[in-house]
């Protein structure tokens, strides 16, 4: 075989949906052969779906994603399938099956366990040893899962020695600003080095915060990306790659006649399964393959927004989500972005003004609700605001109005929202972003109540980024005034953000100095901010932690983000150290 037809089933699967997992498995097999693709590739746990967490513990889930691996074997005839599942063998291991015509011709056990960030896997699986070969027709393949690839030295490159001229890559990689790129320089990297085709299979969709972007790619010997699957979409890739590239890219290569290649691999973990191939040569068209085009950073962005919501939202059981319209601009960004994940007749805009509330806020919540075309109602939280502060009276007598009065107000907010969700079954979207969350900004039991915190990873400056973006690329729907005007809480007279919190430009710029790169007080001084505004951020965020971990999920779109990412102690005594 001169050329070799891979395909890449990028699939949006379910954690813990066994059945449906395999079903979408099943359906793509089908359509591999109706391609006539030779070798096809699913992601990482792809009947199980990634990440299954502390299902894993449970023996009946193990042994019942088995069974489902075993029916895919006569969806296999005619062709070679590369599945994730959890193989067990005296421990459990994050595992690929090489399915070959109706049979499990050898198993990959993942040998490099991601233990950061996001992951846990040191938690639940054993790590790999071996690192096996496969033989289709004389191409010769190797088999790993997503981090496996990511090291210099890692099984790759040991099969490459070993004289793999394919190196295949099933994966569960989630995203965050910048990763795609991130991801697809480290793959042409591993193709160039080895002087191989790489054929990389990602999972897409949303699972809790995690979002998966897909952006499959296959890789020449070269590094040139010749096939690209959707960012942020089911997809299946197609293409005819040209094996005999790769020797003759070799024979060009003096580093693989050298020595120093012998270290990478021993003889004794090397095994070459042979794949038989058909008894006649297929006869087929050529293809063009398709690289799609990849979006610019706020397009990503949107779409891993779009993609996150639409997922939790569905795959947990909603059908509608209901959100509360301030008129400004966090909950006019998580109103638009739930229209278009959804549709607007899934979207209900509540909005709940009290004594403070503008006419321009309450114009611009009902502007944009009518532009969205989605159901619009008004709940004035006033009779409710008036009732507590008669019903607190006496306790608070004596006392000047503080926060105390302002939260009433959120919280009563929260509790209209949460009886519209109990009462017609709607999922309440929060509207807090990163900046907020960071800080505190946000009133635990009000506008922190719901069930998913759309831009709970959201910088308020990136928020407005997002917002005049949907403008300008999909149409006007959030009003311009929502754009310009000064953000405020409006839970006291004349009440600006800025009145609380340096501005969003400072504050975001120390938040990601300090939230997602770790740099302490006197590293962000050398950087010039202000001392005292610095001092004052790292206050605030260690203060709020607890608020933190009592906050809904929300999409994961930046590097790191709360939650698993950044898991610190509530209880903590560092502060004083870091201030300075």
């Amino acid at each position: 075989m001169q050329r070799l037809r891979i395909g890449l089933a990028q699939i949006n699967t379910t954690v813990g949906d066994l059945r449906g997992n395999t079903a979408r498995v099943t359906r793509l097999l089908q359509r591999a052969r109706e391609c006539q693709v030779d070798l096809v590739l699913f992601p990482e746990l792809a009947i199980s779906g990634y990440p299954p967490e502390d299902l894993l513990l449970k023996p009946s889930f193990i042994e019942a994603n088995r069974a489902c691996l075993d029916e895919l074997l006569p969806h296999t005839q005619g062709l070679t399938a590369v599945v994730g599942f959890v193989d067990v063998d005296s421990d459990i291991f994050n595992a690929a099956a090489v399915l070959h015509d109706g049979r499990v011709e050898g198993l990959y056990h993942k040998v490099l366990l991601p233990n950061y960030a996001v992951f846990d896997e040191v938690r639940y699986f054993k790590a790999g040893e071996g690192f096996p070969l496969f033989e289709l027709d004389g191409i010769v393949f190797g088999v790993s899962v997503c981090e496996d690839i990511w090291y210099p030295a890692g099984p790759p490159e040991r099969q490459a020695a070993a004289g793999a001229e394919l190196l295949v890559n099933i994966s569960a990689s989630p995203y965050h600003l910048g990763k795609i790129q991130e991801r697809e320089r480290m793959l042409a990297t591993r193709a160039a080095d080895n002087v191989a085709v790489v054929a990389f299979c990602n999972q897409v969709g949303g699972q809790d915060e995690l979002v998966f972007d897909g952006s499959s790619v296959i890789v020449d010997e070269r590094g040139q990306v010749i096939a690209r699957g959707q960012p942020f979409a089911e997809d299946f890739v197609v293409a005819d790659v040209d094996m005999r590239s790769v020797f003759r890219q070799r024979l060009h290569d003096p580093r693989r006649r050298k020595g120093e290649l012998a270290h990478l691999y021993r003889p004794d973990k090397l095994q070459k399964i042979h794949l038989p191939g058909p008894a006649s040569p297929i006869s087929r068209t050529p293809l063009t393959p398709v690289v799609s085009p990849l979006p610019d950073r706020l397009g990503e962005v949107y779409q891993a927004l779009l993609l996150g919501t639409r997922d939790y939202v569905q795959k947990n059981g909603f059908q509608t989500v209901v959100v509360g319209l301030s008129g400004g601009i966090d909950s006019s960004l998580v109103a638009t972005i739930a229209v278009d994940a959804l549709g607007a007749e899934n979207v209900v805009g509540v909005s709940m003004p009290s004594r403070y509330s503008s006419d321009h806020s309450l114009e611009d919540a009902g502007a944009l609700a009518e532009a969205l075309g989605i159901r619009y109602e008004c709940i004035s939280i006033e009779p409710a605001f008036r009732s507590y502060l008669e019903m607190l009276s006496q306790v608070f007598a004596d006392t000047q109005p503080d926060v105390a009065e302002e939260n009433l107000q959120a919280r009563a907010r929260g509790n209209v929202l949460m009886a519209l969700s109990n009462k017609f079954g709607w999922l309440v979207l929060t509207t807090g972003n990163k900046s907020e969350m960071a800080v505190g900004y946000a009133t635990l039991y009000g506008d922190m109540a719901g069930g998913f915190a759309v831009i709970k990873d959201v910088p308020k400056t990136l928020v407005y980024e997002l917002a005049v973006y949907r403008n300008q690329t999909s149409g006007p729907v959030i009003p311009e005034r929502v754009l310009t005007k000064a953000p405020s809480a409006e839970l006291r007279p004349n009440q600006k953000d800025s009145d609380s919190l340096p501005e969003y430009a400072d504050l975001d710029a120390i938040l990601h100095a300090y939230v997602e790169e770790d740099r302490g007080f006197h590293e962000m001084r050398a950087m010039g901010f202000d001392k005292e505004t610095v001092r004052r951020v790292i206050r605030l965020v260690y203060r709020n932690e607890y608020k933190r971990r009592q906050a809904p999920p929300g999409v994961r779109v930046t590097a790191r983000a709360f939650g698993k990412d950044r898991r610190l102690p509530i209880t903590n005594k560092y502060q004083t150290a870091e201030d300075g």
